[in-house]
């Protein structure tokens, strides 16, 4: 059996991303553990969701500690960074941000991490960070170097196929769903020809499911992921998408373990 660990931004990125990744291998009995670079301290919360005296920092650390039961990780860990807020705002100009973390120093933490657990896969994001959250693109000029410096052999970023996104807003749209944004807006993913890797996780949806609904301060039940119809809900989580770094071209895998 092998260790997998998989690095994100912020609590519930893990949920969205590669819940069905980890929860088959914890299942398979392969070692999961979880990082998360921050604790999402400036994340958007319903209205009236946090009670007089909390902090949404702590809240989050609560919610990511839920989610990983789950999923069945074994050892969660937090480098200590500050959620550094969406592009552009002055969130991303505080000394202890992510967006500002000396890589090397940063890298070092994710390293110690990746040593300790002789781990043979890291999963971390694309050079874009998915859709440019500063804290995603920092996750992966962070895991890259940390990989490098810790020897990790199998890296992999966490991707969603163009085709596939746009297919599922013209679904969406045609069934009259209330869509939160303007599906013409949308332009995220990858080319699915650079993708190597589609990891089956239907089995896990509803783990998947119980690991969004753990995360309640930012994945309220009638928020868009959580009000999908169930086989729309498959549909977009049934299968968690990944670009192995350094795979050669055409490489297709069905899972992130030899």
């Amino acid at each position: 059996m092998a260790t997998l660990v998989t690095f994100h931004a912020h609590p519930d990125d893990e949920a969205i991303g590669c819940a069905g990744t980890m929860a088959r291998a914890a299942a398979e009995g392969h070692r999961v553990v979880l990082v998360s670079a921050t604790r999402g301290e400036h994340g958007e919360v319903p209205e009236g969701f946090l009670k007089e005296g909390d902090i949404l920092g702590e809240v989050r650390v609560e919610e990511t500690r839920r989610a990983a039961e789950i999923l069945g990780v074994e050892r969660l860990e937090f480098l200590g960074y500050s959620d550094s807020g969406m592009m552009g705002t002055p969130e991303n100009e505080l000394e202890e941000a992510f967006w500002q973390a000396d890589i090397e120093e940063a890298a070092a933490r994710l390293r110690d991490i990746l040593v300790d657990e002789g781990a043979e896969v890291l999963t971390i994001y694309d050079s874009d960070g998915t859709y440019g959250h500063p804290d995603h693109i920092q996750v992966y000029r962070v895991g890259m170097r940390a990989a490098e410096m810790a020897g990790t052999p199998r890296i992999y970023e966490s991707v969603t196929p163009k085709e596939q996104i746009q297919e599922s807003m013209k679904r969406m749209v045609e069934s009259g769903m209330d869509l939160p944004f303007d599906p013409a807006e949308i332009d995220l993913g990858v080319p699915e020809a650079t993708i190597t890797t589609t990891v089956d996780v239907r089995e896990f949806l509803p783990l998947k499911r119980k690991a969004m609904q753990a995360h309640a301060s930012q994945i309220p039940e009638e928020s868009f992921f959580l009000s999908m119809p169930p086989d729309m809900f498959e549909e977009g989580f049934g299968t968690e998408h990944y670009r192995r770094v350094g795979a050669p071209p055409g490489t297709t895998e069905t899972w992130l373990f030899d």
